[in-house]
């Protein structure tokens, strides 16, 4: 997706409706794809600063977090610890 807008249109600075655009935005980062729905995102970016914005960091966040949150081993006496913590609030 390119990030440069053309010269001679300007993004607007501020979102119409701003939660639904960005449900929209999620919508697609989490592969949710609907009919023509990256065109309408493909438009969105190109004309709105905070769609642009948010899309941006939400795909830098997801980024990020798919590279720190490795599965790591937990140790067996942890795992039954705090099962029997589980099992005595029960």
């Amino acid at each position: 997706m390119e990030k440069n807008v053309n010269s001679s249109e300007e993004r607007k600075l501020e979102c119409g409706d701003v939660s639904k655009c960005f449900q929209l935005l999620e919508r697609i980062l989490d592969g949710e794809d609907c009919d023509g729905s990256k065109e309408v995102l493909k438009e969105k970016l190109s004309k709105c600063q905070p769609c642009f914005e948010h899309y941006h960091l939400e795909q830098a966040i997801r980024e990020m977090l798919k590279t720190k949150c490795t599965k790591q081993a937990v140790p067996g006496e942890l795992a039954a610890s705090i099962r029997q913590k589980i099992e005595d609030i029960k």
